[in-house]
């Protein structure tokens, strides 16, 4: 096919955030005339505080999405590595925990700086536009057609083109507006106990950190914990994860400045001795919810669903937006071999996604209870301790659950069902073996290569 012919390919993209924004550049380079309607206004023209929203964790999965495309170097620009986890205890000692081996790390970026860099990327196609203030109001699945309603004239546009696609969020519209209303289409949509505040630690007064800057740091507390990425001017954003009732430490307890100020000198004394101010900074971050989002089919006829308008999910193993990346990958591979045939794309694509989909659902609730409760128990960190070792000495053969997740695009439904086999296993060999943390090195490496030759050969 020429390329006057590819150009004749249209596409509606609903939603400019970071996966509408990366999936137009990828149907860009294809040769798709891209048209972007966004709800919101252009946030480049707003200005955003660093602590406006959850930084977000790039991990292996986000960035094998932003180099298919080659704009991978772009984002790197913006972004700060984090090699493991500094704990931060009530007796206010620290310790690190390496998120892997050879300095493996994931990266801290601001939501707004990425979404604005992949809107400039995607603008910068000459058959791109982006157009602001436009709810989606309906969508006709059959006939690729979307009406929106210009939220400043309330002027009502139709649009129509080949394919649609959904990349409008948890709350999408798309799937509201259509999907939502087909027969067995099967949809859930729950909210945990816990909501979030995020607080905005700022720099010393010189632009230095606080804290270690090249690290996630977190305080956990049992039911419910404080953490804190890096930002470029020197300030941390930070996010209080907990419940909001029927708990003794709850969010719907911490009605006045003196109960805030109580809170955070008890539980976070270092935190506080960094941040005295914090009561006068609570009320300036909405508190909020925390839901996943369930739903199948994620295509029907001209239209698709992508991203957390699929399968939002909880923020705990910083998956959300790596695996709506990854879905754009996973699309631009069938595109391929499907050659532009959108009903074997689609019909492929919700197949290879929806389990995957359900299952960094599932990844992210379990590792919530990691991050508040079991960083803190010496017997997971015997447990991680050795697995590093497995990986270091075995790096083609054992791979624990977070490297899994994080520095592979091994399937999310792999690294559930594996995960959860090797964590009984790692118990099993730390109690046969009678292993703890004082176990010397050359002890732990020998118990290893006999586990490793037995398992090879019990295959």
């Amino acid at each position: 096919m020429n390329k006057q012919q590819q150009q004749t390919r249209t596409a509606i993209i609903i939603g400019a955030g970071l996966v509408g924004s990366l999936w137009a550049v990828y149907l860009s380079k294809a040769g798709y005339a891209v048209t972007i309607y966004e709800r919101r206004k252009d946030l480049r023209k707003t200005k955003m505080s660093a602590g406006r929203s959850i930084n977000l964790a790039m991990s292996y999965r986000g960035w094998k999405g932003l180099d298919d495309v080659g704009v991978g170097d772009d984002i790197r620009k913006i972004a700060i590595p984090m090699y493991g986890r500094t704990m931060h205890y009530l007796d206010n000692s620290t310790s690190f925990q390496p998120y892997g081996n050879n300095n493996q790390a994931i990266y801290s970026v601001a939501r707004g700086a990425i979404n604005q860099q992949l809107m400039d990327i995607a603008e910068s196609h000459t058959h791109t536009q982006i157009h602001f203030d436009e709810e989606c109001i309906d969508v006709d699945l059959e006939g690729g057609k979307a009406v929106f309603r210009n939220t400043q004239t309330d002027a009502i546009t139709t649009a129509e083109a080949e394919v649609v696609f959904g990349t409008d969020g948890a709350f999408s519209a798309v799937r509201y507006q259509a999907l939502q209303k087909l027969d067995r289409f099967n949809y859930s949509q729950t909210y945990i106990e816990d909501g979030y505040r995020e607080i905005l630690l700022p720099a010393n007064p010189d632009g230095s950190y606080k804290m270690a800057k090249e690290t996630l740091h977190i305080w956990p507390r049992g039911r419910f914990m404080l953490i804190a990425l890096p930002n470029f001017d020197g300030s941390f954003t930070c996010t209080l994860f907990m419940p909001f009732d029927n708990h003794k430490y709850c969010f719907n307890n911490l009605k006045t400045k003196q109960q805030v100020d109580d809170f955070f000198e008890d539980l976070f004394p270092d935190f506080y001795r960094m941040m005295p101010n914090v009561a006068d900074e609570w009320e300036n971050h909405p508190l909020s919810s925390l839901a996943i989002i369930r739903c199948f089919p994620w295509t029907h006829s001209k239209v698709a669903l992508v991203g957390d308008a699929a399968h939002a999910t909880v923020p705990f193993f910083g998956q959300g937006m790596n695996c709506g990346f990854e879905d754009c990958s996973v699309l631009w591979e069938l595109m391929q071999k499907h050659d532009h045939n959108w009903a074997a794309i689609f019909k492929e694509y919700e197949v290879l996604r929806k389990p995957n989909g359900d299952a960094v659902q599932d990844l992210s609730l379990k590792n919530y209870l990691v991050m508040r409760d079991k960083v803190a128990d010496p017997d997971f960190l015997l447990t991680q301790k050795i697995e590093r070792r497995i990986n270091y000495l075995y790096p083609e053969s054992y791979f624990p659950l977070y490297t899994m997740v994080s520095f592979t695009n091994i399937a999310y439904t792999t690294a559930l069902e594996k995960g959860e086999a090797q964590e009984a296993m790692m118990r099993q060999l730390i109690r046969k073996n009678h292993l703890t943390p004082d176990t010397d090195e050359a002890t732990i490496d020998r118990i290893i290569h006999e586990f490793m030759k037995t398992n090879s050969s019990s295959k």
